[in-house]
């Protein structure tokens, strides 16, 4: 039997792609363009040469993305560059050919803004979990993300972009533009941040108990997460105390305190926030 040539990897990451990049145009199309207000990234230079020269924005795009492609290519690598370029091209055919087929919001340029910022935001997102890009701006920002791992995609995309929105908003003289413009920008950071770095986040729960082993057993039987005991003493009686560890996500987190009330009244129970949780069990994604 010959082998497919596409893998069920490479299927879905093609689809989630679109579905990305389906979001984006209707975003840019469908609510930015027709709201008159700049955008980010080589979108918003595209929108401004369209509204300037009627140049056709999936094409600009394309123009623009080649000489920043070839600068950026050794920085990011051959198969992110050949996936990026893809999506590029799959994006800019959408919102050329088929953003234009669905209907375009001509009410409030403040709910535009909003429904801009949320719904590109949630398509870049999509792509960028593919360890993909639209090209352009994107290119940049992966590449400052790649010198600098340590700052967040959204910071580097608002940072990025603010420049972009302001030369929009002059030579169209619209200062209430810019406004709606940064506020696109700002949702647009704040999605890719809270999605992407969202799916490494759960919880954290510490127990203070003094049967440590018995709710070890008890958190492994109804959530099946692995768990930590640590020494402690009371600190006003000095006695010993044991610290139960345990990390899970929200639903596996109301069962184990649910379970643990149960079996311990008296454990004395702190729950944390985990921005970040890395180590079997958790799905670690990595940009």
């Amino acid at each position: 039997m010959k082998k497919s040539i596409l893998s069920k990897e490479t299927i879905l990451q093609l689809f989630l792609e679109i579905i990305g990049s389906i979001l984006i145009a209707a975003a840019i199309h469908n609510f930015a363009l027709h709201a008159e207000f700049p955008m980010t990234g080589f979108s918003g230079i595209s929108i401004i040469l369209y509204q300037l020269f009627q140049i056709p924005i999936g094409l600009s795009t394309i123009f623009l993305n080649i000489p920043v492609a070839v600068l950026c290519y050794r920085l990011l690598g051959k198969p992110f560059f050949i996936r990026s370029i893809r999506c590029m091209v799959i994006s800019s055919v959408l919102i050329d050919h088929v953003a234009p087929l669905f209907p375009v919001y001509d009410g409030s340029r403040l709910l535009a803004a909003l429904c801009t910022g949320v719904i590109g935001g949630i398509g870049y997102t999509i792509i960028y979990m593919q360890n993909s890009s639209t090209g352009g701006m994107d290119f940049i920002i992966m590449a400052v993300k790649a010198v600098k791992p340590h700052i967040s995609l959204g910071k580097i995309a608002f940072l990025s972009d603010i420049g972009i929105i302001l030369i929009g908003g002059i030579l169209l003289r619209d200062i209430d533009g810019i406004i709606y413009g940064m506020i696109v920008n700002f949702l647009f950071a704040v999605m890719v941040d809270k999605i992407i770095y969202g799916v490494n986040s759960g919880k954290l729960a510490m127990i203070v108990t003094e049967q440590g082993q018995k709710i070890c057993s008890i958190i492994d039987e109804c959530s099946g997460r692995g768990s930590t005991i640590l020494k402690a003493f009371g600190g006003y009686q000095g006695d010993k105390k044991q610290v139960v560890l345990c990390a899970c996500n929200n639903r596996e987190m109301y069962m184990v305190l649910t379970a643990v009330k149960e079996a311990d009244p008296m454990a004395f129970l702190i729950i944390l926030e985990s921005n970040e949780v890395h180590g079997e069990g958790f799905h670690i994604l990595t940009i």
